[in-house]
């Protein structure tokens, strides 16, 4: 369950400023019809089920699982949920962390399951050198092309390193993404070190802390940092309902986005909810996987 934190713990020291540190300007994400032609895995057709599949990007193959759910039917725009996994890890490990698939079930969405290249993603304090997060914007574009996925409800949610990614991709992947879910995951880093460093479209935030996560100052910082730099304000009225001995701090931001910080004591660097694969916590006193949903249902893109 542990085995991320013994990695990331070196990684911190070893790669800050190195492979991930370089200063990036934000770029906006270009429309379909600006976009390259990626290609995809040639006997792919859109329909429910479960599917392996790759796209070509940067002249690399990767690789990602993609599960439609029953009710998927690709003449009609359906939300996109892409979920990135730890480091090390894989895309059927998220798979199996977050049962999202039966969620999206219930729910309707479509779900995507990257692989990193050699187990991590090109975050920000980590791991490896790869384009992610044009990666990530290609795939979101394929899908929104071929899969029929409603570029208004296109989401992104990570934990870890997987995490760190989505609030890189949040600031330069301009006008993607609607929301991000980000458990056990910061914005840190030398790349987040300029006031500049931020979403220019509006992008909503939920994320899961837990008090035992050795991370959990830093994350906390960033969140802090985060809400400062886009003018958030906490929401007025009565605190928000939690669990016994936990918390939920709700904010709007002066662009319109939201952030939902969950505060859990007792948990460390893990999945709030889950009952299987590495970082499970089944006994979090909330499901992260439940919860990420119901607010990327109601986060639809903002212009």
């Amino acid at each position: 369950m542990r085995r991320t934190i013994a990695v990331l713990a070196g990684l911190v020291l070893t790669f800050t400023g190195a492979a991930c540190g370089g200063k990036v300007e934000p770029a906006a994400a270009p429309t379909p019809s600006e976009r390259p032609a990626a290609a995809a895995t040639p006997s792919e057709r859109p329909a429910a089920g479960n599917h392996e599949l790759t796209l070509q990007h940067g002249g690399v193959e990767r690789s990602y699982l993609l599960h439609a759910p029953p009710g998927y039917d690709p003449a009609r725009p359906t939300a996109l949920v892409i979920a990135l996994h730890f480091f090390p890890g894989t895309g059927a490990d998220m798979r199996e962390l977050t049962g999202l698939d039966a969620r999206a079930d219930r729910k309707n969405f479509l779900v995507a399951y990257p692989d990193g290249r050699f187990g991590g993603f090109n975050a920000l304090i980590c791991c490896g050198s790869a384009d992610d997060v044009g990666f990530l914007t290609a795939l979101a574009g394929h899908l929104v092309d071929t899969w029929r996925a409603d570029p208004d409800r296109v989401y992104l949610t990570g934990i870890s390193n997987g995490g760190d990614l989505s609030f890189r991709v949040a600031v330069e992947a301009t006008g993607v993404f609607a929301a991000i879910g980000v458990v056990s995951g910061g914005y840190s880093g030398p790349l987040t070190e300029p006031d500049s460093y931020v979403p220019k479209r509006p992008v909503s935030v939920i994320t899961f802390v837990g008090g035992q996560d050795q991370y959990a100052g830093i994350f906390q910082d960033g969140l802090s940092t985060w809400q400062r730099r886009l003018g958030c304000r906490p929401v007025p009225g009565r605190k928000p309902a939690a669990p016994a001995g936990l918390s939920r701090a709700d904010a709007r931001c002066a662009d319109g986005s939201d952030v939902t910080v969950w505060s859990l004591p007792g948990m460390s660097h893990s999945w709030p909810g889950a009952t299987s694969g590495t970082l499970a916590d089944p006994d979090a006193g909330v499901s992260a996987t439940d919860l990420i949903w119901e607010f990327f249902a109601a986060h639809p893109r903002r212009t």
